[in-house]
């Protein structure tokens, strides 16, 4: 099952995850990201044990390729998994194993890495991967979006359409982002929802949550409402990008 794209966006070092399928619930077991450490999709006959394994690996100092045969050289049912991760350092590791179902396959790019399985064809990964290269001035967020978007164009899942996901770390110890459609006719339609309607309110109150930099945040209401107008107005004068 699946196709997804991992990346790290190297304006603010943020790492993400971004991936659809026709099964249910993804983002449940499939997506896996630490700030500062990384980011990893475990897919195909999906082991979620790879997702904390191989972040833990990576915050030991564990290069990419390292981290990825440690996980592989484990996992009796190798075969059958599709794995790819990127490292702190922007380094990547694919593998995608010889019994995932066609069409199967990955590629590497500049900081990121695209690959699926059971899809409609090659289009898929060629489409979304040239969609993220080609859109580096965009939020992160739009970027990875939209590059499955375009492989979503090209064919997606040769099975049909149901769940999706954006997950991203942005530095702090929980999500700058974690977005999940898991049921869904069109899931990536639903996602960019969700990603437009987090604008609204919710991304400007996570500015006022307690943070490394500000370990008590801002708890004075009427503080965190004058936050939130304040770029709501920034957003609406043109500010914020979500289209």
């Amino acid at each position: 099952m699946t196709w997804s794209i991992v990346a790290r966006d190297p304006r603010s070092n943020a790492f993400g995850v971004a991936i659809t399928t026709k099964f249910f619930a993804v983002g449940s077991l499939c997506p896996h990201v630490r700030s500062g450490v990384g980011a990893l999709a475990t897919q195909a006959l999906v082991n979620p044990l790879f997702g904390p394994r191989g972040l833990d690996l990576l915050a030991c100092g564990a290069p990419a390729a390292e981290a990825a045969r440690t996980l592989i050289a484990a996992d009796e049912g190798r075969d059958h998994r599709q794995l790819h991760l990127i490292d702190g350092a922007g380094r990547i590791a694919v593998h995608t194993g010889a019994a995932c179902i066609d069409w199967c396959g990955h590629f590497v790019g500049e900081g990121f890495s695209v690959a699926g399985n059971m899809l409609a064809g090659p289009a898929v990964i060629a489409d979304t991967a040239a969609s993220y290269a080609a859109d580096p001035g965009r939020p992160f967020a739009e970027r990875l979006i939209r590059a499955l978007e375009a492989g979503q164009a090209a064919g997606g899942d040769k099975r049909g359409k149901q769940s999706a996901a954006l997950l991203i770390h942005a530095g702090e110890d929980y999500p700058e982002l974690d977005l999940r459609v898991d049921d869904h006719p069109e899931p990536l339609a639903e996602l960019r929802r969700l990603w437009v309607e987090a604008h609204k309110r919710f991304l400007p109150f996570k500015t006022c949550l307690p943070s490394r930099a500000r370990p008590a945040g801002i708890y004075d209401r009427a503080k965190i409402e004058a936050t939130i107008e304040a770029e709501l107005a920034r957003a609406a004068a043109g500010g914020a990008d979500t289209a």
